[in-house]
């Protein structure tokens, strides 16, 4: 199976503001992920889950940077190219599918309007013909009347509804790489359910790589095929969802596994993370960083 995106030794650091020194947010990420696989990138919230995607997509905060580490897009030196160059990818070979499609969608243009953008800006199409392009995505993700739909706003579709376009627009492309931040948080479970079978098909249809992330553990054992638990911005366990569920190796992954409530034992107590489990991976973390800054102090260039 061939590498679709490989991140090695990623650190991300927030810049030094007056008063403060730099402080590191990822730490040594290491991913990859084959072509047709389904990863999940698993954590609780501000476990740095997301920053690894925002990352890769180069739209992390203008007060942030990678200080040390590479990402490579099917073998490309990603962190390597000019901005200009990686935008030629951006929607095309590497799509997004956010976790809000309320705000990730322009109240101001029509359904299809969104779509045509798309369509005419990677694959070149005519506005009738991208018009037409836009219905038949609307019907492979089975929006009802489709034809009707490219001519609405967002508002004036439901949640699910929404999503659905959000996943259209990131299939129109045929992209190598999807990334699905949260992509289900929104949506009731019934609707959640529904997005994710969906998703799930479109993904084997078109043997795109997926970089899932969440936090709930019943979606990465429907959904994904590989795990990376995350925590104080580091990989802290990975590997394959059936081995990562039948035995985690480590107290935080059993700790989360714990804690997440079971819709068959829905009387059973709701089990905390010990305290004592995070603060010994912060501890952990900080003495990390102390590593790092000297090693990067006595060797800028690594």
């Amino acid at each position: 199976m061939s590498t679709t995106l490989q991140i090695d030794n990623l650190h991300l650091a927030l810049r030094a503001t007056r008063g403060r020194a730099e402080r590191l947010i990822l730490r040594g990420i290491d991913l990859d992920i084959g072509a047709g696989e389904v990863h999940a990138l698993v954590g609780e919230s501000g476990a740095g889950k997301s920053m690894v995607g925002r990352t890769v997509l180069g739209i992390t905060p203008p007060e942030m940077r990678v200080v040390a580490g590479s990402i490579r897009f099917l073998g490309l030196d990603w962190l390597g190219m000019r901005p200009s160059a990686r935008r030629e990818y951006l929607g095309r070979d590497i799509a997004l599918i956010p976790q809000d499609p309320l705000t990730a969608l322009n109240p101001g243009h029509t359904i299809g309007a969104q779509l045509g953008d798309v369509l005419r800006l990677h694959l070149k199409l005519d506005a009738r013909q991208a018009m037409a392009r836009a219905v038949e995505l609307l019907d492979s993700v089975q929006v009802r009347s489709p034809a009707i739909v490219v001519r609405q706003y967002p508002h004036e579709l439901s949640g699910g509804m929404r999503q659905r376009v959000l996943i259209a627009m990131a299939f129109a492309c045929k992209p190598k790489l999807i990334i699905a931040d949260e992509p289900t948080t929104a949506l009731d479970v019934t609707v959640q359910r529904q997005v994710l079978r969906l998703l799930r098909d479109l993904q084997r249809d078109e043997g795109a790589a997926v970089l899932f992330i969440t936090h709930n553990l019943g979606l990465v054992a429907k959904l994904c095929d590989t795990v990376s638990v995350i925590h104080s911005g580091r990989i802290v366990e990975h590997g394959t969802v059936r081995a990562i569920i039948e035995s985690p190796r480590t107290d935080y992954t059993r700790a989360l596994f714990a804690a997440t409530p079971r819709y068959d034992r829905p009387a059973e107590a709701l089990r905390p993370i010990d305290p004592g489990v995070t603060d010994a991976l912060w501890a952990r973390a900080r003495s990390y960083d102390l590593a790092f800054h000297a090693r990067m102090k006595a060797d800028p260039h690594g």
